[in-house]
């Protein structure tokens, strides 16, 4: 691993950690400190999601012309001071104001995903996209415990000091990280538009479906078994951060061992598992395996960004990772609101229907994923 892998590793290490610590109670806190219904909830949830969506698109249309490295430490930047904000909070506008500004460093995620791309090495584009992954959520797997633990000794409001310090340690490793090169494409012989380019969109739409079908079971699901299952908050970040250690063990195993169109089948037939364990399953043991296996949720991202990757020019891969992420925040969008309006007439009814959704998306993903992408990629 070069040195900017290795520095990129541990600001992400470092930053699941801290946000492991908070962001997974985010539902909670906004039900009991704040007193808002599920629906409420959903509400808040899904304006979450539009400030992410917001920030992609410009965020990859810029990693491609103005660099990499100057977004991400904007982007660091901007969680620390976002964090400290929801600590400081005693209202909800404040909080809001926080949260909603977290959501907005997910512009990072275009820059973040082409930086490991051209820094990879040898490495296939979807072992390294997975590394960065797993990296991340082997931080996560800490923090939630740790945050559960804070949070049911000294209150929720604690886990977000406790993760300011550490978001300022991870900065201090993304300064470290060196500058690249900007990628260029030969003026007399341009690319496709991306707009233009059929195989993309029609992969995005797959994308988009799988999405929201992998997604529309998680956002209250924490509600869901603090109210009709009755986890303490110990309980729960011991479940939560079995779902992070699931996220960066699948996402190592799938990004290292599977073909990304077969992990990415793969990925979403494990999230199915999950809702059907949350549905039918009892005891914490059982909720843990759940979350565990809903890592194949983060491991369906890597998986398919590859595939993404093999559809454009070098010159475009900022923007096509950003017209992803996009895609995917629109779902954050969406899926939050529907569910809360689900979860206030029958909490039980949102698995079975996650689950009917994500198979009909496995059979969609086989016969519409690319499977040999003729390569526009550029040199």
């Amino acid at each position: 691993m070069n040195r900017n892998l290795f520095f990129i590793a541990a600001a992400l290490l470092l930053w699941g950690f801290g946000e492991g610590m908070f962001f997974n109670f985010v539902p909670i806190r906004l039900e009991n400190d704040f007193h808002l219904s599920k629906q409420s909830v959903g509400l808040a949830l899904g304006a979450f999601g539009f400030f992410m969506a917001i920030t992609h698109l410009p965020g990859g249309h810029l990693s491609d012309r103005v660099g990499r490295r100057p977004l991400l430490i904007t982007a660091w930047l901007f969680g620390v001071v976002s964090t400290l904000t929801m600590w400081l909070a005693d209202s909800l506008p404040a909080y809001l104001m926080g949260l909603f500004g977290y959501g907005m460093t997910a512009f990072v995620a275009s820059p973040l995903g082409s930086y490991v791309t051209a820094a990879r090495g040898r490495l296939p584009i979807g072992a390294a996209l997975s590394l960065t992954t797993a990296t991340f959520n082997i931080g996560m797997a800490l923090g939630p415990v740790t945050g559960g633990w804070i949070a049911e000794h000294y209150g929720m409001r604690t886990s977000y000091l406790a993760a300011f310090g550490l978001f300022v340690v991870s900065t201090l490793f993304i300064l470290a990280i060196e500058s690249q090169s900007l990628d260029r494409h030969d003026p007399d012989a341009p690319p496709i538009s991306l707009w233009r380019n059929a195989r993309f969109i029609n992969f995005v739409a797959v994308f988009a479906f799988a999405v929201f079908a992998t997604y529309l079971s998680q956002p209250l699901t924490p509600n869901f078994l603090k109210g009709a299952r009755g986890l303490t908050l110990t309980e729960t970040g011991w479940v939560f951060s079995a779902g992070a250690l699931g996220n960066s063990l699948l996402s190592l195993g799938i990004g290292r061992f599977l073909h990304p169109r077969r992990g990415f089948i793969l990925a979403q037939a494990l999230v199915a598992f999950f809702a059907t364990l949350i549905w039918r399953g009892a005891g914490l043991s059982t909720f843990m395996l759940a979350y565990f296996l809903l890592g194949g949720f983060r491991a369906a991202r890597p998986m398919a960004m590859a595939q993404a990757r093999e559809l454009v020019h070098d010159s475009q891969m900022g923007i096509s990772y950003g017209a992803m992420e996009t895609v995917s925040a629109a779902i954050f969008i969406v899926a939050p609101p529907i569910a809360g309006f689900i979860f206030e007439r029958d909490p039980y009814f949102i698995y079975p229907l996650a689950i009917g959704l994500i198979v009909v998306s496995i059979f969609v993903s086989y016969f519409f994923s690319p499977r040999a992408a003729k390569s526009v990629i550029g040199d």
